[in-house]
């Protein structure tokens, strides 16, 4: 199949997916955004406004409301936050498309896999960024290990990993194939959750707070015991970035999360609107895992 013939369809207009339909639609590629309420209204009256190096733009964007079950797409790609993935895979469990890439935050896929079968192409974004006032700020990880990631459950080169993979080839996205992908999500969950230590009771922490030795210094407490259960449970901690953060000093952990909290994107990420947005997906997660490896004895 020709790159260029595909339909493309993301579910959802938050940071991630917009940031995807971008690079989609300067591709070339024919994508659809799905999206509702006051963002649908402003990706219609003023397509899609971004910034590109200090400067406002914007490109048309194709968008919907609702998916019909027969308007069939090549891929669907669902970059939702954890806490509403199994309500957005509701909403299209009907819809005849076979591809569903899922690119969010998972511990398990056995209710996704229970409301959409095999169509699951589990995956994470390799993009970050924040939405403020309808203008996208966001860009993709510029190394292997911070792009795209996504694979079949069981391991297998299919023939629609090696299409997806072709797909962002053309677009001159960095992405990596991962075999063992549960692996890499239950990796990934065990650093992410530590951002609970930012969340205060109304909000976010001040940067000056999030970069004190003290809640610095729970979050290389948590990092070194997450990993460490994850191990214990026999499971391997992906990738070798990640394993390495667990096995630093605690007080490495520290030196460098001070520093990526000296980094204006990082902060936006971590500390930002974006940030707010997820705090029931971090919550959510974390009560996953805690209950996952306290039942797995990884205390």
């Amino acid at each position: 199949m020709n790159t260029k013939a595909y339909r493309i369809l993301i579910f959802g207009a938050g940071v991630i997916g917009s940031v995807y339909a971008l690079r989609f639609a300067q591709s070339g590629l024919d994508v659809t955004i799905l999206a509702r309420g006051k963002r649908l209204q402003t990706l219609q009256r003023e397509g899609l406004i971004y910034n590109e190096h200090g400067t406002n733009k914007q490109i048309p964007i194709r968008t919907i409301e609702a998916l019909d079950d027969d308007d069939i797409y090549d891929f669907i790609f669902v970059p939702v936050r954890y806490d509403q993935s199994e309500a957005a895979l509701s909403a299209i469990q009907h819809n005849r498309s076979k591809n569903i890439v899922t690119l969010t935050n998972t511990i398990g896929y056995g209710p996704w896999l229970d409301i959409i079968g095999d169509r699951l192409l589990p995956g994470f974004p390799g993009a970050g960024g924040d939405i403020k006032e309808n203008v996208l700020y966001a860009q993709f990880g510029s190394e292997k290990h911070q792009g795209t990631i996504f694979g079949e459950i069981d391991g297998r080169m299919t023939e629609r990993v090696n299409e997806l993979a072709q797909l962002f080839e053309s677009v001159d996205l960095h992405y990596e194939v991962q075999k063992d992908i549960q692996a890499f999500h239950i990796s990934h969950t065990a650093l992410a959750i530590v951002n609970k230590h930012f969340y205060t009771d109304d909000g976010m922490m001040s940067i000056e707070q999030a970069r004190s030795e003290d809640i610095l210094s729970r979050i290389a407490r948590d990092i070194k015991h997450n990993i460490q259960r994850v191990e214990q449970a026999g499971i391997s901690v992906i990738p070798p970035e990640t394993k390495a953060m667990g096995q630093l000093p605690h007080n490495d952990i520290i030196s460098r999360y001070r520093q990526m909290l000296s980094n204006d994107f990082i902060i936006d990420v971590k500390l930002g609107n974006h940030a707010i947005s997820q705090k029931a997906e971090i919550l959510l997660l974390d009560k996953m895992f805690q209950s996952t490896f306290n039942l797995r004895g990884g205390l």
